[in-house]
Order: structure tokens, then C-alpha cells, then sequence
């Protein structure tokens, strides 16, 4: 059997996929609307040493094999199972083919997959996760993001709106379902480029205060706020949510920052939330999760290799145990995965607009990282392999939470 037909029976594949190899052999129709190329033997090398998505990341990051066409597209129609794990048979035909190309050389790991040292979840090591991630470039999160620089799941009013409409109504829910005022205090943990705080500041009058581990986002942030003449009301700080001082808080929104804490350390931060909140305040827990809980976490996959060290999903489940163990009354919840779904397809929209300039600013192989893990994680939440939940908590005033008596922000 050739090299494209080994890889294709390796990694599956429908009917408008196809494989072509460096041994000049093709498989799939000639008429595929995306094509696969294995350019090196080092492209079977990586999937035959990580087998899965980190083995096929791995090749695509170093362009050891090319997609032609769209990368979403062509995710989509392999088969979702070798995307995880390539199965055993495949796996020693792949190991038999490379001994018959006489592969000599060791592989190297991408420079851009991380692995960090010391204590897992611990200030030094959160933060440099954080940087690994988030102090990129900022100019190329504008051109990723967009105007809003808002870096989490947007919320679509109808399907026809835009990325920018959908995360206005994204701060907008979230003020809405905080109950926001003139004259109130909040705080917005991992705070991202600020987009929450200058919200609450200029559609709402809030006194809001934003902490990010981002040094880049901090500074980015500030900036923005002083030009939109909110430096009143706004501001950002390079800080640890751990290190925050100040509290009776009136709401606390946390927007994206769940999935960096690690399961271990989720009580804590529930209850560092809780003791920053004044009787009656409300927090609003906004982040990716697991469906269940069935599966242990994963660690070693692409996503957390090259993209958010350390990260961890848990089910919703969990999240509302944990919030009601800690003392909030859990009032309302809901799943928004086809919105996140949505967002991204936007932001792959903007990548590829952006795609030369993006290859000069960050570097191809940290372009065709982006390149993968925006399409990914969009299949991911279409699939429901992961989701996107919103949990409202209140901080009981004795017994009295001082919500609506129904929902006012589904108006």
C-alpha cells in the first residue's frame, strides 16, 4: 500500500478529502474540495510517534504536511475518532511504512508546543501560562478579534448578526444579568483586554475595576480606556485575582478564566469570589466545559501543549456544585455552545483576511497554530465535545437574594 493510502486509512476521511504523499501516490477523489498533503517523511514520523491530533498538529505546525483548502473543512471531514487516537493497526502500518522509507533522523518537537516547570496552578507558573498565550501581539488579537477585542464567546441576538453586534450583547447579557447600576462596584477577573470593564463603565456607570496575569492585555487596556475617557470609572490592572485587596463588591464577573484555574484549585476560587462579593451581590461564571464528567482531564493534547498550558475543563455540573458548596445561590444557567461556535467561525474569518500580515508579525508557525486551533475548537463545540456556560450566582443578604421574581435580562 502507498504512503496516501496509509495515511488516509490512518486518519479516515470522507468523500471530499484527498491525500496526496511525497512518493507521488494520491487517494480520495480527484474532485475533493480539500486535499491533504504529506510532504515529508517527518509527517508520518509525527503521527506514528503522537498519534492523534498531536501528531497531526505537530506535522502541520512544522509543514510537514499541508492542507490545501480550508482547514475547518478538512478537520470536518476526517474521521473523529483518529482525530484523538489513531487506531492500532493503522498505527503499525504507519511504523512498518516508515522503516521502509529508511527514516534515520530523530524528530524535533515544535518550538512552539510548551511545557511548563514547576508547581502546576501556582502564581509563578499561572502566569506564565498566561503570557505564553495571551502576550502574542496585540496587533495580531486585533486583527483575530476584531474591534471589541473581546477573546470569549459572543452571544448572537439573531444569526445574521455580526461579530461585533454578537459581543456587545455578550457584556451587555452579563451587566444585565449582574443587575448592573450607576454607582455600583465590579470586578472582572482575567479581565482580558478590558472589554467587560469599559462596558460596565460606559453603558451601565459602574465603578469597574478588570485583573489580568496579561502584561500585554494590561497595557493594551489602560490605553484604551484613557482614550475613551473613561479613566473615572475604568481600569485594568496586571494583577493575580488572588492578590486583589479591595471587596464588598455589589457583582463579580469572571469571563473566560475558569478554564485557566485547574480543577484542583476551583473551590478556592469560588469562595476568593464569594468573600470579595457584599451580602446580595451577584457573580456571573462565564466559561468552556467539558458535556460530563465521565473523562478524566486531559493534559498532553494539542490545545494544552500549544496552546492554553495547564488549562482544564469540568463538566457544568461541577461548576454549580462547587458554587452552591461555596455559598452562592445558583439562579440561573444556560449552555451557549452554538454561539461559541459561531464566534469562532468569525474569528477564522478575520485570521484569513489577515493571514500574510499575521505570518510577519507572530511567525508562520505560530500563524498555522492559530490556523488549527480556531477551526478545532469550532468543530469541538458543533460536535458538543466541549461547551460554553454561563452560571449566575447571588450572595444571600441572610435569606434574601434580592433577584427579580422572573429572569428581567431574557426580556
Amino acid at each position: 500500500m502507498r504512503l496516501a493510502e496509509v495515511f488516509q486509512r490512518a486518519v479516515g476521511g470522507g468523500a471530499s478529502v484527498r491525500f496526496s504523499a511525497y512518493d507521488g501516490s494520491h487517494a480520495g477523489p480527484a474532485d475533493a474540495g480539500v486535499s491533504i498533503e504529506v510532504r515529508t517523511p517527518e509527517a508520518l514520523s509525527y503521527l506514528a510517534s503522537a498519534p492523534g491530533e498531536l501528531g497531526l498538529a505537530r506535522a502541520y505546525v512544522t509543514g510537514h504536511l499541508e492542507i490545501i483548502g480550508d482547514v475547518y473543512g478538512a478537520l470536518k471531514q476526517l474521521s473523529e475518532i483518529s482525530l484523538r487516537e489513531v487506531p492500532w493497526g493503522e498505527r503499525v502500518e504507519l511504523l512498518a511504512t516508515l522503516g521502509r522509507t529508511r527514516l534515520g533522523t530523530k524528530i524535533e518537537v515544535p518550538p512552539q508546543e510548551r511545557r511548563l516547570r514547576g508547581l502546576r496552578h501556582s502564581k509563578a507558573r499561572d502566569r506564565e501560562a498566561i503570557a505564553h498565550h495571551y502576550d502574542v501581539s496585540n496587533t495580531f488579537y486585533e486583527w483575530v478579534l476584531g474591534p471589541s477585542m473581546a477573546y470569549t464567546c459572543a452571544v448572537y441576538p439573531t444569526a445574521e448578526s455580526t461579530l461585533e453586534e454578537a459581543q456587545f450583547a455578550k457584556h451587555d447579557l452579563v451587566a444585565r444579568k449582574l443587575g448592573l447600576k450607576p454607582g455600583m462596584r465590579l470586578l472582572d477577573v482575567g479581565c482580558g483586554w478590558g472589554g467587560m470593564v469599559m462596558h460596565a463603565a460606559r453603558e451601565y456607570g459602574v465603578q469597574a475595576l478588570g485583573v489580568t496575569l496579561s502584561r500585554n492585555q494590561a497595557e493594551w487596556a489602560q490605553k484604551a480606556i484613557v482614550e475613551a475617557g473613561l479613566s473615572d470609572l475604568a481600569e485594568v490592572r496586571y494583577l493575580d485575582y488572588r492578590d486583589v485587596r479591595e471587596s464588598g463588591f455589589d457583582a463579580v464577573s469572571s469571563i473566560g478564566l475558569t478554564e485557566h484555574i485547574g480543577k484542583a484549585k476551583l473551590p478556592a476560587y469560588f469562595r476568593s469570589l464569594y468573600d470579595k462579593l457584599k451580602p446580595g451581590g451577584r457573580m456571573l461564571n462565564h466559561c468552556i466545559t467539558r458535556p460530563d464528567n465521565k473523562q478524566p482531564a486531559r493534559t498532553g493534547g494539542f490545545i494544552n501543549r500549544y496552546v492554553f498550558p495547564d488549562g482544564e475543563l469540568v463538566g457544568p455540573g461541577h461548576l454549580v456544585s462547587l458554587m452552591h458548596d461555596t455559598g452562592f445561590e445558583v439562579r440561573h444557567e444556560e449552555n451557549l455552545r452554538e454561539h461559541y461556535a459561531m464566534t469562532l467561525a468569525g474569528w477564522c474569518e478575520n485570521l484569513e483576511k489577515h493571514w500574510d500580515d499575521a505570518v510577519t508579525e507572530v511567525g508562520l508557525g505560530r500563524a498555522r497554530v492559530w490556523r488549527l486551533y480556531l477551526a478545532a475548537s469550532r468543530l469541538g463545540f458543533e460536535r458538543n465535545n466541549i461547551q460554553l456556560h454561563q452560571v449566575l450566582g447571588v450572595k444571600l443578604d441572610g435569606t434574601t437574594s434580592h433577584m427579580p421574581l422572573r429572569p428581567e435580562w431574557l426580556g
